[in-house]
């Protein structure tokens, strides 16, 4: 049987997340390699940060080893001992196909794939550091590294059409090809709510059903520009618009001091991190999200699958999900001007926001959860039955 490895960084987990015992619940970024996979007759291994994975179960028949893949590139420690134990999965398992995600998983799955010489090396690129627009740095030494790693990789996916068009200039190891696959897919089912009382959802945040309620998910970063989306919330002028912002971090104090000294603190309401979500998403008018930097933004899908129409910044990712004037509008992402006017368009008109809800709703079904997986299924369809039977094609 051959051996499939996935792996992929996340964020830092607590001390209680670290020690869980919790049965793993696969998300959309794994669901649809892990199920093509194990289709395909493969073992397949995952990366968990937790301790002592050999003791966790899933729905999935999976067996996990502890990865301990974060997201700093400078988290030297932790890096080392993901390196460390990369290498000894690699040695004691002669995994056949390593299929590596996000910059640091990308990193290491490469690098340690090309020393084991494992005979396919797989790479999801979740959003490439050198967008459009991005610092110098980023569009010369990220980019750069890029190139270099794709060497090494025979196969590369991209999300979005910008990185799709930047990775077809890369070499890849055995004439490898890049492909393109609509995100990691959205469970669109999951968010058309029946039965679900919007006007008790907005009562309970203290809301009437006169407001015009706008939302955004996602964690309070520098990269996230929620002050775009504060400044254009004052720059409207309009007392009924009140914005739901759902997520934590540590530009919370920053945020809610702009929000009183720009006189709005009473329009916009930190909600924190939420586990109601969908029904956040019923109860509101307009998803606003001035980001200045995404791959596919998943919070985007979702308020497309719940009908929402979107004020978003013109960015790659946002590009890919919303047409101008269409499913909503697209601004800069420090237009102030032009978001606070998209918004107004949009509050002033009750049949604008309907329609664009209703073309959002046909748009997202190219990028539902089931297509991702068709789509993931024929990718290592073509790419895995490339492989001879035993490690290392032998």
């Amino acid at each position: 049987m051959k051996k499939l490895l996935f792996i992929s960084n996340s964020t830092k987990p607590t001390y209680e997340q670290l020690m869980s015992r919790e049965k793993v619940k696969l998300t959309n970024v794994s669901i649809p390699c892990v199920e093509a996979a194990l289709s395909m007759g493969y073992e397949v291994f995952m990366g968990i940060n937790r301790i002592n994975p050999e003791e966790l179960d899933c729905d999935y028949n999976v067996k996990f080893y502890y990865a301990s893949i974060y997201r700093s590139l400078f988290d030297f420690k932790s890096n080392y001992t993901a390196y460390k134990n990369l290498m000894s999965l690699l040695k004691r398992e002669k995994i056949d196909v390593i299929h590596c995600n996000t910059p640091i998983g990308g990193l290491l799955g490469r690098l340690c794939g090309k020393m084991m010489k494992t005979p396919k090396i797989i790479y999801t690129a979740h959003g490439f550091h050198f967008y459009k627009g991005a610092p110098l740095i980023n569009r010369t030494i990220f980019k750069w590294a890029e190139m270099w790693l794709a060497r090494y990789t025979d196969a590369i996916i991209t999300i979005n059409q910008e990185d799709y068009q930047a990775a077809q200039k890369f070499k890849l190891r055995n004439n490898g090809k890049v492909y393109y696959i609509p995100g990691v897919g959205v469970d669109t089912k999951a968010f058309r709510l029946e039965g679900v009382d919007k006007q008790v959802i907005r009562s309970a945040l203290g809301l009437s059903a006169e407001d015009i309620v706008l939302i955004a998910m996602g964690d309070l970063i520098q990269r996230k520009n929620y002050a775009a989306s504060i400044k254009a919330i004052a720059k409207a002028d309009n007392t009924k618009l009140h914005f739901l912002i759902c997520g934590k971090g540590p530009l919370l104090d920053e945020l809610k001091a702009l929000a009183r000294k720009l006189n709005v603190e009473n329009q916009i309401h930190f909600l924190g991190f939420r586990t109601d979500i969908k029904e956040l998403l019923q109860a509101a008018d307009i998803f606003l999200f001035t980001t200045y930097q995404e791959g596919l933004p998943r919070s985007m899908m979702e308020a497309m699958a719940a009908g929402l129409p979107c004020v978003a910044s013109k960015i790659r990712g946002n590009v890919d999900l919303i047409e101008d004037g269409k499913g909503g509008f697209l601004r800069k992402p420090e237009d102030i001007d032009g978001f606070a006017e998209a918004i107004n368009k949009l509050a002033f008109n009750k049949d604008l926001r309907k329609s664009m809800g209703l073309s959002n709703l046909k748009t997202i079904i190219r990028f539902d959860v089931e297509n991702v997986k068709s789509e993931m299924k024929k990718l290592y369809e073509k790419e895995l039955t490339k492989l001879s039977t035993g490690w290392g094609g032998k």
